[in-house]
């Protein structure tokens, strides 16, 4: 019995190790589904998107750019006649969260 609840104890030690592990190296990635406008953009845009987003350190600086780009993509998509993309969730908001910003 000793030996069970040895192994659980360990089992749970390294779950934790690893996930905070994962925690900490995680880093946003865009992509359709979390990306108001992600059709509207070349993949070039895409790219300097997400480097951009990984740049910030600091929430506010990041909420601003996120804002202008939503009001740039819905610009894109008045052009272009398309329905205005709807941003989901905010990524500085996910950002913050895992503690990447200030």
């Amino acid at each position: 019995m000793k030996r069970i609840v040895t192994t659980i104890a360990l089992t749970l030690a390294l779950s934790l190790t690893v996930s905070t592990a994962f925690a900490r190296n995680w880093r946003w990635t865009g992509n359709a589904q979390n990306t108001a406008g992600w059709q509207l953009m070349t993949p070039e845009e895409r790219t300097e998107h997400q480097a951009k987003l990984r740049s910030f350190t600091e929430y506010n600086a990041c909420k601003e750019y996120v804002v202008e780009h939503h009001k740039k993509m819905e610009e894109r998509a008045k052009e272009k006649g398309v329905a205005v993309p709807v941003m989901r969730r905010n990524p500085c908001d996910m950002m913050k969260a895992r503690g990447m910003l200030k």
